[in-house]
């Protein structure tokens, strides 16, 4: 364990968050961290098997005299949202995730920390090896490809699972019972763009956004932080209308549920206007500042120079329909819960930009509590990209978890809370997509509720969890358990 998690209490449940932290498993990236898990099940006797999506499921037989009791199942999912600073070199894929302990909290300085689901998989270890727990017979259902489709979920076949409550540990706000949730789609857009040769009398300069917070697309949409990408765009197409602007290419964000933090285009202006750039994107830097001082106040925009121009830019008429649509296109908050108030029913995420060698490619991420509303608003974003001659389509559906706030288990666990810490818990629909409403369609018996410690940041870099929050969380888990063996 690193020396910065090894006094931490609960000491098993850092111990697992540790051993994730030094296992990489982004998403369609999890074998490595599952067969670990499956070697540490077996030493321990508890069985373990994979099923046909890759899901990873553990099972612990009940405590001496709870046999008879239907089973509990505990859930949450194996992979994390890999982003990191510019600069930062980081491979997802091969290098440990650098946890660090600051002022009560977990944190990664300079890339995701995996928090969101690593915390809520250890505390499910934790529970399957802590001595002494009375406990119903276990399931642990931990999934694959939850942040980028929710595939295991998905894949998950009716009838895997038989226990009749479920457990799960994957939201991020202590202090409350999360009863429902968002549905999404996804919506991409494509284009192949025509390009055109440079004239002469070009310079080549690239255009930068950065210094944004980011976020998840579903838990801080509502915050009104800068996306990097429709920034960009309206910088570009403010640009283009007063001076021969021409594109060559186009990046922002990473992952279509997280709010992109930095984008960068290459283009090619006049050279009597590119010598005189620099004023007019500090300009732009100081009014950005002003405009996002409560929510991005770090929000940078800068302009650099180079000698060596390419051959060929994006066509004029391409430019504009793409630079007006990235503009224009829906993002943020579409709608607020009439039913919950403070929560956003309805949004949009554009999360990713490529713009290469001509091709083209935007991915949105659409939520809503309702799953007409988030297919509507899907449907007018496919429209709109439409009506600019680009090729758009709908994809990855999941549907949201409608809320039960009269079931047995909410009030089990209300109770369990208020014997621990004094008073109830509040109850949340939450903004974001948790794998219940996948996995109500394919075991529709199930009772299920979610709770997890405070976490910060998700999908972000500097993303950190509280430590107080987790072993109130750990408290939490071993006295629901508790309470389900004598119910």
């Amino acid at each position: 364990m690193p020396s910065s998690l090894d006094k931490l209490q609960p000491s098993s449940v850092w111990a697992h968050f540790a051993t994730l932290c030094a296992i990489p498993h982004s998403s369609r990236h999890e074998a490595a961290l599952r067969e670990h898990l499956i070697d540490w099940a077996q030493a321990r006797g508890i069985g373990a098997l994979v099923d046909g999506a890759g899901n990873l499921i553990l099972k612990k037989p009940a405590s001496r005299g709870c046999e008879a009791l239907p089973g509990v199942i505990l859930q949450g999912h194996l992979d994390m949202v890999c982003q990191a600073n510019s600069g930062t070199r980081h491979d997802f894929e091969r290098d440990p995730i650098r946890a660090l302990v600051r002022d009560g909290w977990v944190v990664a300085e300079q890339t995701t920390l995996g928090a969101d689901n690593g915390i809520g998989v250890a505390l499910v270890l934790a529970a399957l090896e802590e001595p002494g727990l009375i406990h119903p017979p276990l399931e642990v259902l931990l999934t694959v490809n939850e942040e980028s489709g929710m595939d295991g979920a998905r894949g998950l076949a009716p009838g895997t699972l038989h226990g009749k409550t479920l457990l799960n540990l994957d939201t991020e706000e202590w202090g409350h019972f999360y009863l429902g949730c968002a549905g999404g789609v996804d919506v991409e857009v494509r284009h192949h763009c025509e390009q055109q040769a440079l004239p002469p009398g070009f310079a080549l300069v690239r255009f930068e956004v950065s210094g944004l917070r980011g976020g998840h697309s579903g838990i801080d949409i509502h915050l009104g932080r800068g996306n990097a990408i429709k920034l960009l765009a309206e910088a570009l197409r403010d640009l283009s209308a007063h001076t021969d602007l021409h594109l060559i290419e186009m990046k922002g964000g990473t992952a279509r549920n997280a709010i992109p933090r930095e984008a960068f285009a290459l283009c090619a202006l006049p050279e009597a206007m590119a010598s005189n750039i620099d004023e007019w994107v500090r300009h732009r830097d100081e009014a950005w500042r002003q405009r996002f001082e409560e929510v991005d106040a770090r929000v940078s925009f800068v302009c650099k120079h180079y000698d060596t121009l390419p051959d060929a830019s994006i066509a004029h008429a391409e430019q504009q329909r793409l630079l007006a649509f990235l503009d224009i296109a829906a993002n943020g908050v579409a709608h607020v819960s009439d039913d919950f108030p403070g929560v956003t029913d309805t949004s949009s995420n554009l999360g990713v930009l490529a713009l290469e060698q001509g091709a083209f490619k935007a991915t949105f991420k659409v939520r809503s509590l309702d799953d007409g509303r988030a297919d509507a608003l899907a449907d007018k974003l496919v429209s709109r990209a439409a009506s600019y001659a680009l090729r758009a389509w709908k994809g990855g559906a999941y549907p949201g978890w409608t809320p039960n706030p009269s079931s047995n288990l909410l009030a089990l666990c209300q109770q369990a809370y208020t014997e621990q810490f004094g008073q109830p818990a509040s109850l949340q629909v939450i903004h974001a997509g948790l794998e219940c409403g996948l996995l109500a369609a394919s075991h529709p018996h199930l009772e299920m509720i979610s709770f997890g410690p405070d976490i910060r940041g998700a999908h972000a870099p500097g993303e950190r969890v509280e430590i107080e929050s987790v072993a109130r969380c750990w408290q939490l888990l071993k006295a629901v358990l508790r309470a389900l063996a004598k119910a």
